[in-house]
């Protein structure tokens, strides 16, 4: 996200800084309307990408049901060659890791955003209490003076500290501060100083000062919103300056006693942040000639052309809002040789990996295969190529390669990274890969040579014991199976192994015709699946609906069968995936997710279906809205 917004407010200062060179011989008030328009428009950026006019796909979050759908997906008993779209349910051994880059850079930008944030309500409180502690400063053509600008309500005029630059703030209750020393200043300096403070208010500088500052809060890590600003400090002085020249102060005069106050008077250290200050020597050059320059155009900006930076500002913010919501639709795959090259420099295999897997969350096996060619060249550099990174970035490539339906290519991977991993746990995960393939090209004995393997690499292992009774139960050593069943089940002690391992038993059993031995395990199965309650769910985004209270539910107009997991066939195990998904007035789903799920590859042939079917989107008040769904897909053999 904050990539994006940083890309997008590129767009934006480019089009203002084109604007701004475009209007170079028009009046400084025009141009500094143009920055202002740009930094509101970097303010509401974030906004926009996060709650966009135009509905956008909410990030996936589990909500709770709204409306469900149940689908059953029936298969036969025969065990055809692996399909092309085969899932694999097992996953490579869990690894620390360190905090990764997208968390550090969003850290960072955190840092610094609050240390901005808290710079500026500093400032914001010393105002108030210089405020406060201030003394009134006479001044008596005060009046006439904000009469002569068109000033309309009253403007405290108070005395800061001696030397202090003369600066003005306050959004509903505008001030001036002059230094305590300005009693000795002659008639002529005092006036000309105060018409460009003045001039401030009039312009209602204090309140854009503090809108475009607070946009730097969020931009602050961007060089350009850094070069933006420095421009609109130097038009918003230009702006004033001109307004002081038309209110009839002498051009000579005016930028001899603005010469005298920038070398002798200094600003506040609180006031920068929130105050606008009459001059600063870095801009002092420039103005000077400005003021000088007897061809300058200082008319202000109409009220009409404000209206037209607003409305300019608008159009182009609209479209970049709607373009996030695409993205955010397609799950957008992030730009691979981008991607590849940073992951290369910084030698972090991590980037490309979590690039692989929204690649393939996006189908696009291309691009995941790519990136993840990538990361195990940079698993090889980093760790070599006979550790145990190494061999985990084989397992994911040979993942892909399964998936792909490139078979040959998979089993090449999955043997390299089993030699790699050699006798030790890491082994384990490809070598069950390599036995649940020859058990469904129906190699059983080499299937059991694998997994023997498997159980010697981890002899703890649950899924090892749980593919070799599989196998054993093929071969017909029904002795071996039960014991390699039972074992599993005692040993099992996460949620899902437990319950596929006591499924399994307890079908195993039931197959042999011991249908008392049969019945405890069957009972412990529908205890654990009753166990299986869904994560809470959170509060639902503003834009994702519930049915009723006016809202429709959404009706499935067309769907796609979902295929049988060639894993799960193999071991005959059948059951529900709950599936969360977003129905969207596009009428497909969306930010789908497992709430529920089995293994063994149904949960991912539910999803693959799912995201094919197309639906009549749910309605509120006659308008198509996204609408919470649950859909239950019902896997079972006859």
């Amino acid at each position: 996200m904050l990539l994006g917004i940083a890309l997008k407010s590129l767009l934006i200062l480019g089009a203002a800084r084109l604007a701004a060179l475009g209007f170079g011989r028009r009046p400084a008030a025009l141009r500094h309307t143009v920055w202002t328009a740009a930094f509101a428009s970097l303010l509401a950026l974030p906004v926009l990408v996060l709650f966009p006019p135009i509905p956008r796909l909410p990030a996936p979050e589990v909500l709770a049901p709204a409306v469900g759908f149940v689908v059953n997906a029936v298969q036969g008993p025969a065990a055809p060659a692996i399909s092309a779209k085969a899932t694999s349910a097992a996953v490579p051994p869990n690894q620390t890791r360190l905090p990764d880059l997208p968390t550090l850079i969003f850290s960072l930008w955190a840092a610094g955003a609050s240390i901005s944030f808290l710079c500026m309500l500093l400032a914001m409180g010393g105002l108030s209490r210089m405020r406060r502690a201030g003394r009134p400063h006479s001044v008596p053509d005060l009046a006439t003076l904000t009469r002569l600008l068109g000033i309309r309500g009253d403007v405290d005029v108070i005395e800061g500290p001696a030397g202090s630059m003369p600066i003005s703030f306050g959004v509903f209750k505008p001030a001036v501060s002059m230094p305590a020393d300005a009693t000795g200043w002659d008639d002529e300096r005092r006036r000309m100083v105060l018409l460009h403070e003045l001039a401030h208010v009039r312009r209602r500088d204090a309140a854009t000062h503090l809108m475009a500052r607070t946009a730097m809060c969020l931009h602050w890590c961007n060089p350009l919103a850094w070069s933006a600003w420095r421009e609109f400090l130097k038009e918003r002085e230009r702006a004033a300056d001109d307004l002081v020249l038309t209110a009839g102060a002498r051009p000579s005069e005016y930028a001899r006693h603005l010469l005298e106050i920038a070398s002798s008077l200094r600003t506040p250290q609180f006031a920068g942040a929130a105050a606008v200050a009459m001059a600063r020597p870095s801009q002092l050059e420039g103005r000077l000639h400005a003021i000088l320059d007897s061809s300058c155009n200082r008319q202000p900006a109409p009220r009409a052309f404000g209206l037209l930076a607003a409305l300019t500002a608008v159009a182009l913010l609209l479209p970049l809002a709607s373009v996030r919501a695409q993205e955010g639709a397609a799950q957008a795959v992030p730009e691979v040789d981008a991607t590849i090259r940073s992951a290369t420099a910084q030698r972090n295999f991590r980037l490309v990996d979590d690039a692989a897997r929204i690649a393939l969350e996006a189908g696009n096996l291309d691009a995941a295969r790519k990136l993840l060619q990538t990361s195990l060249a940079i698993r090889g550099e980093v760790s070599g190529q006979q550790s145990g990174d190494y061999a985990i970035g084989l397992m994911s490539l040979g993942e892909l390669e399964r998936k792909a339906g490139k078979l040959s290519e998979a089993t090449a991977l999955f043997e390299q990274s089993a030699s790699v991993a050699g006798a030790s746990p890491r082994a384990v995960p490809a070598l069950i890969k390599l036995g649940v393939l020859a058990a469904i090209g129906k190699d059983y004995e080499k299937a059991a040579q694998y997994l023997e393997r498997a159980r010697i690499a981890g002899p703890k292992d649950v899924r090892a014991m749980i593919w070799l009774a599989v196998v054993r139960e093929k071969q017909e050593k029904t002795g071996d199976a039960e014991m390699l069943f039972r074992q599993a089940a005692e040993l099992a002690e996460e949620k899902a192994e437990l319950l596929l391992a006591t499924d399994l038993y307890g079908r195993f059993l039931s197959g042999q015709g011991r249908i008392k031995d049969a019945a405890p395990v069957r009972e412990k199965v529908e205890q654990l699946r009753k166990a299986q309650v869904p994560p809470p769910a959170p509060k639902p985004p503003a834009n994702v609906h519930r049915i009723g209270g006016g809202v429709s539910a959404p009706k499935l107009i067309s769907k796609v069968e979902p295929e049988y997991s060639e894993e799960a066939r193999l071991a005959h195990y059948e059951g529900k995936v709950a599936i969360y998904t977003e129905i969207h007035p596009d009428g497909r789903a969306h930010n789908t997710r497992v709430l529920r799920g089995l293994g063994l590859g149904l949960d991912d042939k539910a999803l693959d279906a799912i995201r094919q079917w197309r639906f009549e989107p749910g309605r509120k008040d006659g308008q198509a809205v996204t609408v919470a769904a649950t859909i239950e897909v019902n896997f079972r053999l006859l």
